[in-house]
C-alpha cells in the first residue's frame, strides 16, 4: 500500500446548489464542422448520465453526469472547485432529497462545476438550488516514498484502492488509454491543475480511434504522456499525469472529453497499463 500523509490531511466542509443549466441569448453552438446545434450543456441534474457511461455520442456537449454544483460567490465558488475532491462524500442538505448521500466525480474548469454521482432514486428528489455539502478532503495528501510525484484532487481513501503497483521506484497504473500530448486542448496553460479540468480534443475521430479514446467512459483513469500538471498544465517531455474523464465529448473545436488531474510527475515515474478495470465506479 502506498505510504501517505493522510493523517495530516484536513477535511473541511465545502457546500453548493445544484446550478441550472444557462445559455446565452443565443441558444446556438458552432461545432468544429460549421454546424450551428441547439443542445444541452452544462448544469443542472443529468438523469440518463452517470459515472461508467460511454462519453461519446451523447446529443449534447460537455455533458456532466449526474447532479452539478456551484456557488454564485466567486471566492466561495473557487474554494468549493478548488478543495473539493474526487471520492469526496457529499450530502443533501436541504429540499426533498435532504439526507441523500452521493460522491465527487469530477471538476469542470470554465463553468466551475464540482460533479456528483447520487442514486438513481435520489436524482427524482432533487431540485435545482438544492444545497449539497462536501466533506473536502485531499488537498495537501502526499507520496511519502515518492517526493517527484504529487498528488492533487483525490480522496485519500480512493486513492488507496486504485489499482496502483509499486515496481523498481515507479507507479503502475491500470487505465482505460493512454493520450499523446498533443491531443491535448482547451485548458492547457492554465496555472493550476488543483482546479477544474482540460480536454482532450476529439475533431480527428481517426486519431482518437487509434489511440482507443472513443471508447473512454465516465470516470475512466487516463494517463497524459508527456504532460506536466505540477504547477500548471503543459508540455514536457518524460513528463507524466494521470487524470479522470467528468465530463462528455464536446462539439467545439478544441473540446473533448474532460479530464481532472489526481497525480502528476515532471519524471517519467508512472506507468500506464491498458485495462478494462480502470473506472473510479469500481474503486468507491
Amino acid at each position: 500500500m502506498l505510504r501517505t500523509n493522510k493523517d495530516k490531511v484536513v477535511m473541511q466542509s465545502v457546500q453548493g446548489k445544484i446550478h441550472h443549466p444557462s445559455f446565452p441569448a443565443s441558444p446556438y453552438r458552432l461545432s468544429h464542422e460549421g454546424e450551428s446545434l441547439v443542445v444541452p450543456a452544462t448544469g443542472g441534474i443529468c438523469y440518463n448520465v452517470k459515472i461508467g457511461d460511454c462519453a461519446f455520442k451523447l446529443a449534447g456537449d460537455h455533458i456532466e453526469p449526474g447532479v452539478s454544483i456551484r456557488n454564485e460567490n466567486e471566492r466561495e465558488n473557487s474554494a468549493l472547485n478548488s478543495l473539493s475532491c474526487i471520492g469526496n462524500k457529499a450530502k443533501v442538505v436541504s429540499g426533498d432529497g435532504k439526507g441523500s448521500v452521493g460522491y465527487v466525480t469530477g471538476k469542470h474548469g470554465g463553468v466551475e462545476h464540482v460533479l456528483i454521482n447520487f442514486k438513481k432514486d435520489d436524482l427524482e428528489n432533487l431540485a435545482i438550488d438544492d444545497k449539497i455539502l462536501i466533506k473536502a478532503y485531499g488537498q495537501g495528501l502526499k507520496l511519502l516514498d515518492y517526493e517527484d510525484i504529487h498528488v492533487m484532487n483525490i480522496d485519500p481513501e480512493l486513492l488507496e484502492r486504485l489499482p496502483i503497483i509499486e515496481k523498481e521506484g515507479k507507479l503502475i497504473i491500470k487505465v482505460a488509454a493512454i493520450i499523446p500530448p498533443y491531443l491535448m486542448g482547451s485548458g492547457i496553460g492554465a496555472g493550476s491543475a488543483y482546479k477544474g479540468d482540460y480536454d482532450i480534443m476529439t475533431a480527428d475521430m481517426d486519431e482518437i480511434k487509434k489511440h482507443g479514446i472513443d471508447k473512454l467512459k465516465f470516470g475512466d483513469l487516463v494517463l497524459l504522456a508527456d504532460c506536466d500538471n505540477t504547477y500548471g498544465r503543459g508540455y514536457l517531455t518524460g513528463a507524466v499525469s494521470v487524470g479522470v474523464v467528468i465530463h462528455s465529448d464536446c462539439i467545439k473545436m478544441g473540446h473533448g472529453p474532460g479530464v481532472t488531474t489526481i497525480l502528476t510527475s515532471k519524471k517519467p515515474l508512472i506507468k500506464g497499463m491498458i485495462s478494462e478495470d480502470s473506472n473510479i465506479k469500481d474503486y468507491m
